[in-house]
């Protein structure tokens, strides 16, 4: 049978979400008021939890059986919406919406905004600092790398350097690559790492994860130019404004959804050793390019 997965997001994301507050509450010491609301604002907020899911079912492919890694998932998810707060600042995208309701800084302020987001990275490696698994050390300078100047931080950079100048596919991928596939491959090795892995099954998931962010950032574009905000729950067809690097700047809108078809066979057939267990994995794989929000 083909797993519903909007359906197993949606439990997962549930199942999840009841992990928030014992995780925060040894964080919560002398947390000004202002600051915890702005934080449970961002990270509550209604979303797939796709990273945190890749976590928990690498984890789990991976052989990981003693041990629950809900702390590890929590820290992608924090560090994921850190970079969602930031990315919608009037310094950077200046977005109004985002997973459904107004950005962060147009309910808190911009300097509230900026500090929910650092406090929400602080709080991803704090999450994983308290765990005691056996590579910990190597899952920190994980999720660092994924984050950092050479990560998600430098994605941004190139991003916002590549507005305006004339499309080029290798800036493109490196954008995409670096913004977007990077956290997701990043959540897929934590899990992997959790569970001390083979080789093989690492780089398999790590396989999986680069074809995986790469066809989500492509759909991300494609519905950039053609979704509604409302079904979004972010704004739309700013990319273009902005003379945004894209996919189908670069490529067109078909090339756009034949690559990220490509992609996505990529990915199915980089867990063909892990049989029927991984079939949620495929179908999420499917959905990321099929989907409407």
């Amino acid at each position: 049978m083909v797993p519903d997965i909007q359906q197993q997001l949606a439990d997962y994301s549930a199942t999840l979400n009841n992990q928030l507050a014992p995780l925060l509450s040894a964080s919560k010491i002398n947390v000004p008021e202002p600051l915890h609301t702005a934080v449970l604002y961002s990270l509550q907020a209604p979303g797939k939890r796709l990273r945190p899911y890749l976590v928990e079912r690498s984890y789990a492919l991976a052989g990981g059986r003693h041990y629950s890694p809900h702390s590890i998932a929590w820290a992608v998810e924090c560090a994921h919406v850190f970079t969602l707060i930031h990315d919608d600042l009037p310094c950077m995208d200046d977005a109004q919406l985002r997973r459904g309701q107004p950005a962060n800084h147009r309910v808190f302020g911009e300097a509230m905004a900026v500090l929910a987001g650092d406090a929400l990275l602080a709080l991803a490696f704090e999450l994983l600092a308290r765990q005691e698994w056996s590579r910990n050390r190597e899952m920190t300078a994980e999720l660092a790398g994924a984050i950092g100047w050479s990560g998600v931080i430098g994605g941004q950079v190139a991003d916002l350097q590549g507005e305006r100048q004339a499309p080029a596919l290798d800036l493109v991928n490196y954008i995409h690559q670096q913004k977007t596939a990077r956290l997701i491959v990043c959540a897929l090795r934590l899990g992997a790492l959790a569970a001390d892995a083979p080789v093989q099954v690492f780089n398999k998931l790590e396989e999986y994860g680069w074809a995986l962010g790469m066809a989500f950032q492509i759909t991300d574009d494609l519905l950039d130019e053609t979704g509604a905000p409302g079904a979004l729950g972010k704004d739309t067809r700013r990319d273009a404004a902005r003379a945004k690097q894209t996919y189908p700047a670069v490529m067109g809108r078909e090339a756009s959804i034949h690559q990220g078809q490509e992609l996505i066979q990529q990915a199915t057939l980089a867990l063909a050793d892990f049989g029927p267990e991984a079939e949620d994995l495929r179908s999420l794989a499917q959905y990321i390019m099929n989907r409407t929000n």
